[in-house]
């Protein structure tokens, strides 16, 4: 599996929030679907609240 860096951002109580965060994935889809997961769970977000602008290798 390969290590993914994942930029984007989601709606927080100051205005948009930015994130970055490395995951583990055997492809970009599956690392998108991670933070989807990840940070819906932890935010308690939507997957439409969260926009994922880059992913890379």
């Amino acid at each position: 599996m390969s290590t993914y860096t994942v930029r984007g951002s989601f709606p927080a109580r100051d205005g948009p929030q930015e994130f970055e965060t490395e995951v583990e994935a055997p492809n970009e889809n599956v690392a998108e679907e991670r933070i989807f997961s990840n940070l819906g769970s932890q935010h308690n977000l939507k997957r439409t609240q969260i926009t994922i602008d880059e992913v890379a290798a």
